[in-house]
């Protein structure tokens, strides 16, 4: 009998892809858990396994390598699954917002090209209402349920075999599209390579201290760029997940203390609503190492109820759906200024230090650098912004200019 060469192994797939790192985990973490959802549980090599399975199903479908996927569910299981196979197998993940409308999502799906649909249990309806609407898409998979004129995921998890696909992945391969909120129009689509990932992902593994075998309690939604950071960061480490589908104070807590959670991310309106329990103090949350909130402001008040509760070990981000998308942090020791004069508190109100690996300045219209206490727009240079907004080159124009992306902040 041959002997299993791990290091040969190690080497299959090229540095600087996602497809190198999840095999990594299952060759070095095989018995680690990966992902906790629910009562399920999965380990770095079932994780791999898994989605080597669908990579060879949907390769039976037609489907290949630069096809867009399109996701339509909140967070899941199958959702973490999506996006490994699609980091592993060369497709481009399109995650949509489950909470937009019939007619917004028709034009997303229609704009990203989209011809497969992952739809989870709760959005079977719509999906099933916007057929009509979209002859283009030639594959509607249904996640955690078996539904009528859909092809459920697990009966393709079922029916293929969980050897390595033998797919060519390179770092400037796309990955992803992560669509901006659309608040001044309709919303566009913001490309990521397999190496913007992989470097936006090292940020937040320096920022949020994460070491292998971190337990991260994630209640931000896969679908938006925030989740999707948090997802890949756990797993670039081979910390593991546990995956929150809709944020409950109690339940949170409740997680934390079973699954003994280290890490966790949050919006400032989640930790309001944890603090608000009125027994609160029943919780062991003594494992909890780091907690991040980003997205809005942080009230004063609430991170004060937060830092006698959980201790100081609360950091906050900054960033947008096209900027990767860490710009900057306030770290740990920057919030530790809560019992200091008014005048040091007031760096709670900054969105920090630029992140390693950002550049960033304040400009005017002209695009002269401003000074101190002067107002203009945010710009940023790094290696994990945007390729490109997806199909749209005048905006892209408008947007990157000389390597460097106007926020618009």
């Amino acid at each position: 009998m041959s002997k299993r060469l791990l290091l040969k192994e190690l080497s299959r797939y090229n540095i600087g892809t996602w497809a190198d790192i999840i095999y990594r985990n299952a060759l070095l973490h095989p018995n680690d858990e990966a992902f906790v959802y629910g009562d399920t549980r999965i380990t770095f090599a079932d994780y791999n396994t898994r989605i080597n399975k669908v990579i060879h199903g949907l390769g039976k479908m037609g489907i290949k390598k630069g096809d867009v996927l399109g996701i339509l569910s909140w967070s899941c299981l199958e959702f973490a699954e999506i996006y490994g196979l699609t980091m592993k197998g060369g497709y481009i993940a399109s995650p949509f917002n489950p909470r937009l409308g019939k007619d917004e999502l028709e034009y997303l799906i229609k704009y990203s090209e989209t011809d497969t649909i992952f739809v989870g249990k709760e959005l079977v309806a719509m999906a099933n209402s916007l057929k009509e609407r979209l002859p283009q898409v030639k594959n509607f998979i249904s996640l955690e349920t078996a539904a009528p004129g859909m092809t459920a995921y697990d009966d393709i998890v079922k029916a293929n075999s969980g050897e390595e696909p033998d797919i060519e992945l390179g770092e400037d391969d796309p990955v992803c599209i992560i669509y901006t909120s659309g608040t001044t129009g309709v919303p566009r689509g913001a490309l990521y390579t397999q190496r913007r990932f992989i470097e936006d992902s090292k940020i937040l593994v320096i920022d949020m201290e994460l070491q292998e075998g971190h337990k991260r309690i994630q209640i931000t939604p896969l679908f938006h760029i925030a989740g999707n950071t948090h997802f890949r960061s756990s797993l670039f480490t081979a910390g593991c997940n546990v995956i929150i589908k809709f944020f409950d104070a109690a339940e949170t807590l409740e997680t934390i203390q079973r699954e003994k959670a280290t890490h966790m991310d949050f919006v400032p309106t989640h930790l309001a609503a944890m603090l608000n329990l009125p027994d609160l103090k029943k919780y062991d949350i003594s494992s909890v190492k780091f907690l991040w909130y980003g997205a809005s402001p942080m009230p004063q008040e609430v991170l004060k109820g937060g830092m006698r509760v959980f201790g100081p070990i609360f950091a906050q981000g900054y960033g947008q759906s096209e900027s990767g998308p860490a710009i900057s942090h306030l770290s740990k020791e920057d919030h530790n200024v809560l019992d200091k004069p008014a005048k040091e508190q007031k760096k709670l109100s900054s969105a920090g230090r630029p992140d390693i690996g950002v550049q960033v300045k304040i400009i005017d219209e002209k695009g002269n650098d401003l000074g101190p206490g002067e107002v203009g727009e945010i710009v940023v240079r790094s290696k994990q912004t945007m390729v490109e907004y997806w199909k749209k080159p005048k905006e892209t124009k408008a947007t990157l200019v000389n390597d460097w992306l106007h926020t618009g902040d």
